[in-house]
Order: structure tokens, then sequence, then C-alpha cells
């Protein structure tokens, strides 16, 4: 049995902790034409579930947490506890899509079963119908979790590769036990650094912090609002004003709090910290189904009124997050935190997972997705919308996936908090049109070093 490691154990324990949160993340696939018969698409996912073994293993605890918990075979694994259909009420529009995504938001995945499940959603207007495919945090993060709805659709080239991303995974145990030695030999240096890069990052989310309507405790129901955009307009604001893919989104997310909080009447703009989860994991990994993340906190310039002057300011803001070495160091410490004794880390993961955190107060992550245009049973994916859940406090959390030539953002809110996320979506979109209407006229500027992407 494969063991957990502590950060999926820390996801788990996080559920745990919150009656109202559900871990579950998922991406939505709008396909052209309807869906195959029901025996036809349950024949091929369990042809999945044989490539992908841990479709088929539910999570265990040790007895008495003397060591990690581990993946072992569901001896009574039942598609049908898995695959689900529903079918959208007239007119089958957005709005119906997004409120059947956010009901599907609120269900916990079934801590007694392999932790994914798949609905398959029809009548969706313009001869279209839809698929959503969720698993646990603990089990996938944002990359991986795109690469299995990659790997539900039809075969590509990029498709291919799961066996040598999985026994290039096998090898890790001896890079970990080379790498164990150099931390070994550079401890002291490294713990000093590390308490240095850290623990600004640790008093900025559990530190004191004013009160925000963005961060309170949430309930059981859930908002989804969808805004969307497309790469070349990214890429020609990027162009513009030297900024990356990650700098644009965080910019027109910016843009997008800032007017929910007029929208909201707080027009003392305070600040307001998000955390964005950034990908710790290898091109030759992104397809192996565990979680390899870190994250980085960045305070949102809400302040700044100009939208070229806000997106300067994210530019600088991320960078200086990612020179600090905050996501090393935190890299660090999970691997350290694999070698002690499992039932100091459970007692630890517990405790953070009930501390209030009041200092962050949005959650973004980013996720390349695939590059190219899939099919699935033939029909085009016209495209794929990704979903998260919400916990922690936090009453919004918006995740942005790119696929061909698009990029959408999922906006998930508490359905009593959060009623305005409208006005999110609309933010994000105005917002870009902003830069985008800006970038027509600016001279073109040296983009900033760094990778277009450095979230999940």
């Amino acid at each position: 049995m494969a063991g957990l490691r502590t950060i999926d154990t820390g996801f788990l324990e996080l559920e745990e902790a919150d009656r109202h949160a559900g871990l579950g993340v998922g991406v939505v696939a709008v396909i052209a034409g309807t869906p195959p018969p029901r025996n036809r698409l349950g024949a091929r996912i369990l042809a999945i579930a044989d490539r992908h073994p841990r479709l088929r293993q539910r999570w265990q605890r040790a007895q008495r947490d003397r060591e990690a918990p581990a993946w072992a075979d569901d001896p009574a694994f039942d598609l049908n506890r898995h695959l689900s259909w529903t079918v959208l009420p007239d007119p089958g529009d957005d709005q119906a899509l997004r409120a059947a995504v956010a009901v599907e938001l609120e269900r916990r995945l079934d801590p007694d079963r392999p932790l994914w499940r798949c609905l398959v959603i029809e009548h969706l207007a313009d001869d279209r119908w839809a698929m959503l495919i969720q698993a646990h945090y603990a089990m996938v993060d944002g990359i991986s979790g795109a690469a299995l709805l990659e790997s539900f659709c039809d075969p590509t080239d990029s498709g291919l590769r799961v066996r040598s991303a999985e026994k290039s995974r096998r090898a890790d145990p001896l890079r970990l036990a080379g790498r164990a030695i150099r931390l070994s030999a550079a401890a002291p240096a490294q713990a000093l650094s590390m308490v240095y890069s850290v623990a600004p990052v640790v008093w900025a989310a559990v530190g004191p912090a004013a009160a925000s309507s963005f961060n309170a405790p949430a309930g059981r129901h859930r908002r989804y609002a969808i805004a969307r955009t497309t790469l070349p307009e990214i890429h020609a604001i990027g162009t513009a004003f030297g900024a990356t893919v990650n700098d644009v989104a965080v910019a027109a997310i910016t843009a997008a709090y800032r007017d929910l909080l007029r929208h909201r009447g707080e027009t003392a703009l305070g600040t307001m910290r998000v955390l964005i989860p950034r990908s710790t994991r290898g091109t030759s990994t992104k397809r192996v189904m565990d979680n390899g993340v870190s994250a980085m906190l960045t305070e949102l310039p809400i302040e700044v009124d100009d939208p070229v002057d806000r997106l300067t300011a994210v530019r600088c803001r991320i960078a200086a997050q990612r020179d600090s070495g905050v996501a090393e160091a935190e890299k660090t410490l999970l691997a350290l935190a694999e070698r002690l004794p499992f039932p100091a880390v459970a007692w630890a993961l517990r405790l953070a997972a009930r501390h209030p955190r009041r200092g962050v107060t949005a959650l973004a992550t980013i996720v390349p997705g695939p590059r190219h245009r899939l099919t699935f049973d033939g029909q085009l994916v016209l495209e794929l919308l990704p979903c998260m859940p919400i916990a922690m406090r936090l009453r919004t959390t918006i995740a942005i996936l790119s696929y061909a030539d698009q990029l959408a953002f999922g906006i998930t809110g508490d359905f009593d908090s959060a009623s305005d996320i409208d006005v999110l979506s609309a933010g994000i979109e105005h917002g870009l049109a902003e830069l985008l209407m800006r970038a027509q006229t600016a001279e073109p500027v040296l983009p900033v070093p760094g990778p277009a992407y450095s979230g999940r």
C-alpha cells in the first residue's frame, strides 16, 4: 500500500475540521453533440481505472495514527457509486449549468470509497452536453486533475505518457534518499533560511487581521460563476506591459475584488491577501495522481485605481514573492515533515486545520491545461471550466484554467454570503477589457523573467 504524503493528509484533516467543506476539485468539459450510451461510457471509464489504479483505491487510516494513512484497493469498488447523470431544465443555458455545478460542489466525496466521481450533464443548449469530473485534493492537484480529465478524452500523442510518468514517480525514492542526505548535511543553514523565509508568510496567514466579508464561516450551499477570455488577449496585455499570464490573471482578479468591495459599500479598501497555490511538480510527473503544491501569499493592490498601475503593482509583488525563497523553503519543510514520526505530524495538522485563518481573504489557483483541442468519443470538447471548493473560512475561491486558446475563470462562493459573485465574474472580464484597450495603444516592453504559469 502506498502511503499518503503530509500535504495529502493535511487536506483530509482540513475537511474533517470543517463540516461544511468538501475538498473536491473539478473540471467541467463542455462537449458538442450528445453523450454516449451509459454502458459505453461506463466501459470506457473502467478501462481508464485500469490505467490509473488510484481510481480503484480508497484511503484508510492506520490504527492510532502510528503511521501515515495509506491508499488501498477498494474490494467493493462499484462504478455506479462514481458515475451519475443529470438533465438540465429548460432552457439548458449557462445559468442552468452553473446551478448544476454548484449543487455538485456542495456534496462531499465519500471517504469510504475512492475519492472521485463523474457527473454527465445532459440537455445543454445549442446541441451540447457536459461532463464534470471531481477528485479530492488529497488525490490530485490542479495539474494532475486536468491531466486526469484529459485521460478521459480520446487518446492523443500527449495523452500516451502516463506509464512513463508513473515509472518516473516510482524512481523518486532514490532521488529522495539522495536529497535527504544533502538536507542532513546542510540542515543548520537551511533551518535558519526556512525560518526567515516562511515565518512572515505564516504570520500573515494566522496573525490578527481586520474583519472582512470574504473571510468568515461559510454555510453548506454554493454558487458558481464563470468568466471567459482568450490567451491571445492575455498575451497581448502581457507583451504591452512586460507581464506574465499569471500577472495579468491576478490583476484581473484584483480589479474584480475591488469592484465587489465597492458593490458591497466597503469603500475603505484595506489589505486583501490572496493565497496562490504553486506547482512543485516537474513536467515528467504531471500525469501522476498525487499532489505537488506549495503556496504563495501576496497582497492584492486593490487600493490602486489605474488598471495599468494595478498590473504593475501585481507584477512587482509576485516577482518579490517568487524571488524570496518561500516556495523552496516550503518544499524543504514538507520534505522534512515526511521524515518525522507521523503521530507528531498528525497532531500538528489537526491543530493547523482548526486554527482560524483571518489573514487570508481569497484563494486563486492558475492551471495550464491542454494546449491542443480535445475530443471525447469523437465529439469536440468546446471548453473546459474549472471549479474548486471553498474552505478555511474563505467565502470565495477562483480557479483559472487554460485550454487551447481559451482561459476560463471558475468562481465558487458561499450561497448566503456571496450571492453577488456575478459581480466578480463581470469584474474580471471588465478588468481584462480595460487592460486590453490600454495595451492596444501602449509601446511593447521587455517581458519579466519567469514562467508564464507559476500557479497550480
